[in-house]
């Protein structure tokens, strides 16, 4: 079987976190140079990386050239129109969040919604002119501004930093994407109400036709795809574990429970602690799975118990019995 291919940024604001997403999920790339475009996974064997521009990665997918991809959502959404075949395997990837926007220049003062907008259209069609809308995202822009009653526009296509185009002077607004907000203060723009178009964030994309034909290589996906699974599930939660006096593990796990928010998960693990000379010596060791707004309570908690040697721990993973998003990507991909 040749490898499932699975096609990353290459550069821009997604690569370096993309490389380091993976490798918290034990998912590293094995690249030896940042030129090389090709590189695998050694904890996935069967797994091969690509390497391409963000924008390029959907249509890689589309196409077939690759199985599996990772882009902003934006991309997908702004192509998913030409791409039948392709399907968001994983829509939240918990990293690259941004908005895509409507902004106008700051200068506007009477325009703070995008109703006030629609208004700005029709002063401008009866001066005999169209408001210019500079973006990346023509189809979701036209999407989005047809939906709010403003249909007198012209779509500007534009590459590189476009924040500077209402100042320069070939385009009235912008719609593009904003994580902070900083880089349009610094060029006089202003976001207004409603006009957010799209939330987007870094996403995993799979191509349906490949996949559905090979359960081999579906395999490799989902090993693939538990590893990221189980480190979402995981992220922000705690293992806390102490030794407890008590008469048995019984009593000690319901002492535990009489907090039920600082119980863990699905509930204390509890086990007998053994003397070095193997005999049970009155003492359980408790351990408890909390999210971190929780950590220190739980310590408390164990604390009042009698607890002593308490240790916290980030957990890695957490494993459920299957793997929800692979099983999800399975059902669509039986799907017509």
């Amino acid at each position: 079987m040749e490898p499932v291919r699975l096609v990353i940024p290459s550069k821009g604001e997604l690569e370096e976190p993309t490389l380091a997403f993976l490798a918290e999920a034990g998912l590293a790339v094995d690249r030896l140079s940042p030129r090389q475009y090709v590189a695998r996974v050694g904890a996935v064997e069967g797994l091969e990386v690509l390497f391409q521009r963000a924008w390029d990665i959907p249509e890689k997918v589309a196409s077939g050239a690759a199985d599996l991809g990772v882009t902003g959502y934006d991309v997908v959404a702004e192509q998913a129109a030409d791409a039948p075949d392709l399907v968001v395997a994983m829509p939240h990837l918990g990293y690259g969040r941004a908005d895509l926007v409507i902004a106008v220049p700051d200068v506007w003062v009477d325009v703070r919604s995008v109703r006030d907008l629609a208004e700005v259209a029709v002063e401008f069609r009866a001066q005999g002119r169209a408001l210019r809308v500079v973006t990346r995202y023509p189809r979701l822009t036209q999407r989005f501004l047809l939906a709010n009653g403003i249909g007198h526009f012209v779509l500007v296509g534009a590459q590189g930093a476009i924040e500077a185009a209402p100042a320069i002077g070939y385009g009235d607004i912008i719609a593009d994407l904003t994580s902070s907000g900083t880089t349009l203060r610094e060029n006089r723009l202003k976001t207004v109400a409603g006009g957010t178009i799209l939330r987007t964030e870094a996403c995993l994309i799979a191509n349906r036709r490949r996949l559905r034909a090979d359960p081999d290589r579906l395999e490799v996906v989902r090993r693939f795809m538990e590893l990221i699974e189980a480190r979402l599930r995981a992220a922000g939660f705690y293992s806390v574990t102490g030794n407890v006096p008590g008469d048995s593990a019984e009593t000690v796990a319901q002492a535990v429970i009489s907090r039920p928010e600082l119980s863990g998960i699905e509930g204390p693990t509890v086990a007998p602690v053994y003397s070095k000379a193997g005999r049970v010596n009155g003492w359980y060791a408790v351990t408890v799975v909390v999210p971190v707004r929780q950590m220190q309570a739980a310590v408390d908690h164990l604390r009042r118990l009698g607890g002593s040697g308490i240790t916290v721990v980030p957990v890695k993973y957490v494993f459920e019995p299957g793997c929800e998003a692979f099983e999800r990507l399975v059902k669509t991909l039986r799907q017509d």
